[in-house]
């Protein structure tokens, strides 16, 4: 096969999208995604920067036919938009209308909905081309591009159907909180429903109370595409979700405990999916039953000790894990942390995801991190924490660490703060911990 569908397992009169105006049918998408491809300007790559997802669908698959690439920021922050338009200077933005980027050209998108449809078949788009390219921060702040073939987009999104026995209309639809434009969320929020037959929520409800709303727009019974942070504020007590065939959790570690009261509360297992942006999505494992990661089809690790990489066929070359892995006889391997995040206190070592994962398991802890800051010359200060723990006090969080960990790598200080200062898809940037650490304890001197 040298190419596939850009829309797979649709009748033309299918609802593909649903959005605040309603339904988005197959033959509604297939015009809008021809009209937009005739305005677009003749450049060779473009920031899609729509906060609809039907929308950005339209705008991804108008790129793809006019040869153009999508960039995919890891973050909306000006400085990094301006970054990655310099690199890529013949590059445009398209945005929402009235919303413009300073420095960088821009298209909005003016799409009328619903009128004036032409008839027209789904595209094909070659497996070989390069359609989009994904950003990460890289070991400088800097933006690092990972080229991401058609075929590469495809091979994932069947790869997760496969594993988790998704079929056409079964469930019917798709609800996420993520970002179409983070990696995780273009592949199981954009990828997985339009290679499979499913209904893709356009909007990305974040509260609790959108959440539900959007779960009860939706026809029959939706995934739920999302992040341990929002699934923790999904099962608070006054919160109740309409009946769900699946959840599935990305971009930071699942505590087992949350997985667990999630599945008592929302009656749908919760699958946990792991991956990076150099290739993908690349395993997956039920939160509450193991620790150990199954490898998607197609994937092979290869290496030794603590270096390992991934390979597939819709990889150009193998690609590095970022992480030390403990790999198994059977090909499951554990996720033993990266090597900037070992901590080692008086002779004793310990990573900082082990220790943030304690923490979370803590009775009454709603977010938290350990975080160990730089003095100024460099070298390595005490641990500090951050936790969100309403109604605890900072003695009550230390006395149950102390239970659970080497009292060497207790924090002090720490912090209860109202929340952590995630970005959109529930990470902690190490720049946005360490003004917080500032903050903290400018106000604890003061």
């Amino acid at each position: 096969m040298l190419d596939a569908p850009l829309i797979n397992l649709y009748h033309p009169d299918d609802i593909l999208a649903w959005d605040s105006t309603g339904p988005r049918t197959v033959r509604e998408f297939v015009s809008d995604v021809a009209r937009l491809t005739d305005a677009l300007p003749d450049r060779p790559a473009l920031l899609n920067l729509l906060s609809n997802r039907y929308d950005f669908l339209v705008g991804f698959g108008a790129a793809m036919l006019r040869g153009q690439v999508t960039l995919l920021p890891q973050s909306r922050a000006p400085e990094t938009l301006s970054l990655i338009a310099k690199d890529y200077g013949e590059s445009y933005c398209l945005t929402n209308a009235g919303e413009s980027i300073e420095g960088i050209d821009c298209v909005m998108l003016p799409l009328q909905i619903g009128a004036d449809h032409r008839p027209g078949t789904i595209p094909r788009i070659p497996l070989s081309q390069v359609v989009a390219i994904a950003f990460t921060s890289g070991s400088t702040g800097r933006p690092m591009p990972n080229h991401k073939t058609w075929g590469a987009l495809v091979s994932v999104a069947h790869a997760t159907a496969s594993r988790f026995g998704l079929k056409a209309g079964n469930p019917n639809g798709a609800v996420a909180t993520v970002p179409h434009q983070h990696m995780f969320g273009l592949e199981a929020s954009v990828m997985l429903p339009i290679q499979h037959g499913l209904v893709m929520h356009a909007g990305r409800p974040l509260f609790p109370e959108d959440v539900r709303a959007a779960l009860e727009e939706m026809p029959g019974k939706s995934i739920l595409v999302t992040t341990p942070l929002h699934l923790r504020a999904c099962i608070g007590p006054d919160v109740k979700l309409p009946s769900l065939e699946m959840i599935l959790s990305a971009t930071s570690p699942l505590a087992r405990d949350l997985a667990a009261q999630a599945e008592q509360k929302l009656l749908a297992p919760v699958q946990e999916i792991f991956g990076f942006a150099e290739a993908g999505s690349v395993a997956s494992r039920r939160t509450i039953e193991t620790d150990d990661w199954r490898p998607l089809d197609g994937i092979v690790l290869a290496g030794h000790g603590m270096e390992w990489t991934i390979r597939a066929d819709y990889l150009p070359a193998p690609a590095r894990f970022p992480d030390r892995l403990s790999v198994q006889d059977d090909g499951t391997f554990r996720v033993l942390g990266r090597a900037e995040d070992q901590v080692n206190i008086a002779g004793h070592r310990v990573s900082l995801g082990d220790l943030n994962r304690t923490l979370l398991e803590l009775d009454g802890v709603q977010d938290g991190v350990f975080f160990l800051p730089e003095a100024d010359d460099g070298s390595i200060t005490r641990l500090t924490a951050f936790v969100v723990a309403p109604g605890k006090t900072a003695k009550d969080i230390q006395v149950g660490l102390k239970k659970r960990i080497d009292p060497v790598f207790l924090p002090r200080p720490l912090f209860l703060v109202a929340r952590l200062p995630r970005n959109e898809t529930g990470k902690l940037p190490r720049e946005a911990l360490r003004k917080l650490a500032e903050h903290c304890i400018g106000e604890s001197a003061g």
